[in-house]
C-alpha cells in the first residue's frame, strides 16, 4: 500500500508566459534548493497514489511555522525562526512562493511581508491575513498579537505597505514576554458563513480589541471568530487547551486537533467543535465531566497543529471529505473518517502522510495540497530546517483557476459556486460579496434542490452576507425545506447586527425537528436572538440520562462521544445567554426543574439564589432538596476576572469547577444557608457537607472535607533557583518548561560527563573513536544539534530521529532477526549492535529484508530522575563533542 518516493531536485531558470486569467510569474534568476532526497525519501512512507515532489527548502522557508494557499496557487509560508519559546525579534516574515507553469517545481518567490511569529495565515482574493507577535521597538519584547490583513493589488509579491490591524491584544503579554509564543494565539481559517475562525491557546486573551472597538476577554483556549473586515468578533467555543488550527467543513462542521498537557490527563482530542459549545479545559473535564461537551476521542500523547477540510471531488473518495489533521508530536497527516450521529459524529482516526515534524496543510483551487515540515528546527527555531512539499493525487490533470477579477459578468462568479470543491467555492463567494452583486442569482442556487448540499448550503450563506435585512424574508422560507433547514436557520441568526427583524417562530418551530442537527441550529439560534420569551420553549428539552457527575474521588468519561448531551447542553447555554433567570426559577416547581437546575449553575443572580432556597424550604422530595444543595454549593463562588497577570502553567489545578475563585454579594447568604442546614443535619448527614465543601472548594471548615484528588500546585512563574536542584523535576515537567529551564541554567560539563556514566548512557553511545562502536556515536553530536536538539533527543527520542540514529530491523534469508544501530557497514557485510551492546557480524548477501523503524531504540523517561541542573549539565557535556 505504500511506498518510499524521492524528491524532484532542480532548480529552473526559465520564463514563462502566463495564461489568461493566471498570476503574472517571473521566475527566478537563482538557483533554488529543494528538499534533500537522500535526508527523507529513505524514511518517509506515502500512499502509492499520491505523488510528492520538493517545493522549498530551509534555503527560503526554514522554520515554517504555519502556511496558507491562494486559490490561484501562490503558497504563503509563515517562516518563523523563534519559534514557540524564542524571544529575539525580527526573526520572522511571509514568503510567498509561485509555481509559474504549474509544472510542480517552484519557480519565482518573494519576500511578502515581515511580521515576528507568524502564527496564521489566510489567503483570499489580494488579501493576506496573518496572525502574528507584535514586539516593543523599544524594549525589544514581545508585546502581544495580532491579527492584521496585507494587501497586494498590484500582484507584484509584495504587500502594498504596512499592515492593517483588525484585532490587536490577541494573547498574553506577560507570558509572551515570559514563555514565548508556545500556548499563544494560532491558526485562522474562512468558514463559507464568512467568518474568519480563530484557533486560540491557552494563554487567552485580555480585552482583545476588533476594529470597532468592541472587546473581549477569554480564560484559557477555544475557538474566535470575527468578520474579514475586523468587526463583530465574539467567542464561537471555549473550554480547549493548546489548539493550533481548525478545520471548517462545507456544512460549518469545525474540528479541532489539540495538544497533550503532558501528563495531566488532557491528551490529544479530536473534538467537534459546536457553536457556544464548552469543552472543560482544566475545570470540568475530569468532576464535572456531565456540564460539558465530550471529544470525540482521545489519541494519547502529541502535538496537534495544521488542519484542512479536504473537500475536493478531483481527489481519491477515500481521501476526500475528512478532517485533515497534522501532528507535530507525531510527525504525521491524519484523517478522520466520520460518521454522523445525532447532532455531532463518530470517528475513526488513520494515518495519512507521514513528515518530520509536519506544521501545516492545505491546498489550492487546482486540487494541489502543500505540506510544511518543522523538521527539527527546535523549540526557537532554526535557519538550517524545515521545508515545504507538495502532494498529488495520481492521474492529476491540473485545471487552472481563473484571475476572478476578470470575470465582468457576476452570473460566471455566481456558476463558480456549484464547484465541486471548497476553496473554488470559497473564493467566488468572496468576490461576489466584495462586488455586492448577484444576490438574485445566487437565489436560483440555493432554491434549486436539484442542486448538491454543499452548493446548496454555499449559496445561503452567501445570500444572507449579500442581502443582510433584505433577505430575511427568503431566507424564512427555506426554514421549511428540511434539506437545508439548518443552513437557513443558521444564515438567520448569525449576524447580531441584522438581528431584530428575525423572527422567532422558524426557531422554535424547528425544536419539534426529528433531526437534531436541526435543533441545534434552532437553538444556538434561539440564544442570539435575544428574546427572553422563548425560555419556556427552550426549557421543554429533556435532561438525559447520561447528565450524571462522577462519583466522588472519580473523573470522566470526557474523551468519548455522548450525542444525546448535545442539545441539551446548547439549550442551557441559550438560557444562559438570555439571562432567562426568571424562566429558570419559576420551572423549578414544574417538570422542566431538572434543565433549569443546570442552567442555573452558571446564574450568579439573587433571583436564582433566593428561588432555589424558597424552592428547597417548600419541598418535602430529598432528591430535589440534594440537587438544589448541589447548586448553590456550585455557585458558591465565581470565576476571578483574568487580566493574564497570571496563567495556569502546562500542568493545571483540574479540580475545578473554577480555576482562581471570587467570592460574590451573594455568598454569604449561601454560606448562611448552608451552615444552617448543616447545624440541623445528623452526624450521618454531614457527610454531603463534606462533600460539598471538597468538591466545590467552599472552604467551610466547620464541614470538614473528604478526598477528590490532591489539587496541584499554582504556579504563575516559576522560581528556578529554587527548584533547579530537586531531583525527579524532569520527570514532573513539561518539555517546554525544560527547555525555558535549560535557556537559563548553564549547567556544568563535568558533572555532566559523570551524568552520562551514571545514567549509563555509555552502554549504548561511544564518545570517542578510539571506542568500540555501539549505537550512535556521540563524539560529534555537539557539531550536528544545537542544545534544545540534543535535550529534545533525550526526553523524547521518537519525536525527530534523525538520520544516523534510527533503529534498524534485519530479517536474515535464514529467519534470524535483528534490532539495533549498524555501527560498521562494507561492501560484503555489516555489525549491528542490539540495545544491550551484543554486536553480530553479517553478510549483506544473508539479508533478505532491511528496514529503518520509526521509533527509537532509546527509552523514554531515563533522565525523569534529574533535577534542572543535572539535566542542564548532561546536555552541556554532550554539547562540547564536536
Amino acid at each position: 500500500m505504500f511506498k518510499k518516493v524521492g524528491f524532484i531536485l532542480f532548480s529552473s531558470l526559465m520564463f514563462f508566459s502566463c495564461k489568461q486569467g493566471e498570476v503574472p510569474c517571473i521566475p527566478s534568476t537563482e538557483a533554488i534548493n529543494y528538499p534533500s532526497s537522500d535526508s527523507l525519501a529513505q524514511v518517509l512512507n506515502w500512499p502509492e497514489d499520491l505523488e510528492i515532489t520538493g517545493f522549498s527548502g530551509p534555503d527560503l522557508t526554514p522554520s515554517p511555522a504555519c502556511m496558507a494557499v491562494a486559490a490561484t496557487g501562490e503558497v504563503f509560508v509563515g517562516v518563523d525562526m523563534m519559534g514557540s519559546l524564542g524571544k529575539e525579534m525580527n526573526k520572522g516574515f511571509i514568503k510567498r512562493l509561485v509555481d509559474c507553469n504549474h509544472d510542480g517545481i517552484m519557480d519565482s518567490h518573494t519576500e511578502f511581508a515581515q511580521v515576528d511569529n507568524p502564527r496564521g495565515i489566510l489567503a483570499i482574493g489580494d488579501q493576506v491575513f496573518v496572525l502574528h507577535t507584535t514586539f516593543s521597538p523599544e524594549t525589544g519584547k514581545a508585546f502581544n498579537m495580532d491579527l492584521v490583513v496585507f494587501e497586494d493589488k498590484d500582484k507584484d509579491g509584495v504587500a502594498d505597505g504596512p499592515a492593517k490591524v483588525l484585532i490587536k491584544n490577541l494573547s498574553n503579554s506577560k507570558y509572551l514576554q515570559e514563555r514565548g509564543t508556545d500556548h499563544a494565539t494560532n491558526g485562522i481559517q474562512m468558514g463559507i458563513d464568512g467568518w474568519m475562525y480563530i484557533a486560540v491557546g491557552d494563554f487567552g486573551f485580555h480585552n482583545a480589541t476588533d476594529a470597532d472597538g468592541t472587546q473581549l476577554t477569554m480564560l484559557g483556549g477555544g475557538v474566535l471568530r470575527v468578520r474579514p473586515d475586523g468587526t463583530e468578533m465574539e467567542v464561537y467555543t471555549h473550554g480547549l487547551r493548546n489548539i493550533y488550527d481548525v478545520a471548517i467543513d462545507p456544512f460549518m462542521n469545525i474540528y479541532t486537533r489539540g495538544n497533550t498537557n503532558d501528563g495531566g490527563g488532557w491528551n490529544i482530542r479530536f473534538i467537534h467543535q459546536i457553536q457556544s459549545g464548552e469543552y472543560g479545559y482544566p475545570v470540568l473535564f475530569k468532576h464535572f465531566t456531565e456540564e460539558i461537551l465530550p471529544a470525540l476521542v482521545d489519541v494519547g500523547g502529541g502535538s496537534g497543529t495544521g488542519s484542512l477540510y479536504m473537500n475536493d471531488n478531483r481527489w481519491p473518495e477515500k481521501y476526500n471529505n475528512v478532517p485533515m489533521m497534522a501532528d507535530w508530536g507525531r510527525s504525521y497527516l491524519y484523517f478522520h473518517r466520520l460518521t454522523e450521529n445525532k447532532a455531532s459524529f463518530i470517528q475513526d482516526e488513520e494515518e495519512f502522510i507521514q513528515l518530520p515534524q509536519i506544521t501545516d496543510v492545505d491546498v489550492d483551487a487546482a486540487g494541489a495540497m502543500y505540506l510544511s515540515a518543522w523538521d527539527g528546527a527546535g523549540y526557537s527555531g532554526s535557519p538550517d530546517k524545515g521545508y515545504v512539499v507538495r502532494v498529488l493525487p495520481e492521474n492529476y490533470n491540473y485545471e487552472p483557476f481563473p484571475n476572478l477579477e476578470d470575470f465582468y459578468w457576476t452570473g460566471s462568479l455566481v456558476d463558480l459556486l456549484k464547484e465541486g470543491n471548497a476553496k473554488t467555492r470559497l473564493s467566488a463567494q468572496y468576490e461576489l460579496i466584495r462586488r455586492g452583486k448577484g444576490a438574485d442569482k445566487v437565489w436560483q442556487l440555493a432554491q434549486d434542490s436539484s442542486l448538491s448540499l454543499e452548493v446548496r448550503a454555499a449559496a445561503i450563506f452567501t445570500f444572507a452576507q449579500l442581502t443582510g435585512e433584505s433577505g430575511i424574508d427568503r431566507l424564512v422560507t427555506l426554514t421549511e425545506d428540511p434539506q437545508v433547514q439548518e443552513f437557513a436557520l443558521r444564515a438567520l441568526s448569525d449576524r447580531l447586527g441584522t438581528i431584530e427583524k428575525v423572527p422567532t417562530e422558524p426557531f422554535v418551530n424547528a425544536l419539534k425537528s426529528d433531526s437534531d442537527r436541526v435543533k441545534a441550529a434552532a437553538i444556538v439560534g434561539l440564544g442570539r436572538l435575544g428574546k427572553k420569551e422563548v425560555a419556556n420553549d427552550l426549557l421543554e428539552i429533556a435532561v438525559p440520562n447520561s447528565f450524571k457527575a462522577p462519583e466522588m474521588g472519580t473523573e470522566g468519561p470526557h474523551a468519548r462521544p455522548n450525542a444525546e448531551i448535545v442539545v441539551p447542553h446548547l439549550a442551557v447555554k441559550a438560557l444562559v445567554k438570555l439571562d432567562a433567570v426568571d424562566a429558570c426559577v419559576s420551572a423549578l416547581d414544574t417538570d422542566q426543574q431538572d434543565l433549569a437546575l443546570w442552567a442555573m449553575r452558571y446564574m450568579h443572580s439573587p433571583k436564582v439564589v433566593d428561588g432555589l432556597i424558597k424552592a428547597y424550604e417548600k419541598t418535602d422530595d430529598a432528591v430535589f432538596k440534594n440537587k438544589i444543595i448541589n447548586t448553590l454549593a456550585r455557585i458558591y463562588h465565581k470565576e476571578a476576572p483574568y487580566d493574564t497577570s497570571w496563567w495556569w502553567s502546562t500542568r493545571p489545578d483540574t479540580h475545578g469547577p473554577y480555576y482562581k475563585t471570587v467570592e460574590w454579594d451573594y455568598t454569604p447568604v449561601i454560606r448562611s444557608f448552608l451552615k444552617g442546614e448543616w447545624e440541623k443535619s445528623s452526624e450521618d448527614e454531614k457527610g454531603l457537607y463534606a462533600e460539598l465543601n471538597s468538591k466545590y472548594r467552599l472552604a467551610i471548615d466547620d464541614f470538614g472535607t473528604v478526598e477528590i484528588s490532591a489539587p496541584k500546585e499554582d504556579m504563575p512563574t516559576v522560581d528556578l533557583e529554587k527548584i533547579k536542584n530537586k531531583k525527579g523535576q524532569i520527570g514532573e515537567a513539561s518539555i517546554e518548561d525544560i527547555m525555558i529551564a535549560l535557556k537559563n541554567i548553564k549547567g556544568d560539563p563535568k558533572k555532566g560527563k559523570e551524568i552520562f556514566k551514571n545514567q549509563a548512557c555509555f552502554t549504548c553511545h561511544s564518545v570517542s573513536s578510539g571506542e568500540v562502536m555501539k549505537g550512535p556515536f556521540m563524539g560529534q553530536i555537539g557539531s550536528i544539534m544545537n542544545r534544545e536538539q540534543i535535550a529534545e533527543s533525550i526526553l523524547k527520542p521518537n519525536a525527530s530521529i534523525s538520520q544516523g540514529f534510527s533503529t534498524v530491523q534485519i530479517q536474515t534469508k535464514g529467519g534470524d532477526n535483528y534490532v539495533g544501530f549498524v555501527t560498521q557497514e562494507s561492501a560484503t557485510d555489516l555489525t549491528i549492535r542490539n540495545i544491550a551492546g551484543i554486536a553480530t557480524q553479517l553478510n549483506k548477501s544473508d539479508i533478505a529484508e532491511r528496514k529503518e523503524l520509526e521509533t527509537s531504540m532509546m527509552p523514554s523517561g531515563l533522565v525523569n530522575a534529574l533535577s534542572y541542573e543535572e539535566m542542564a549539565s548532561l546536555v552541556a557535556y554532550l554539547e562540547q563533542q564536536k
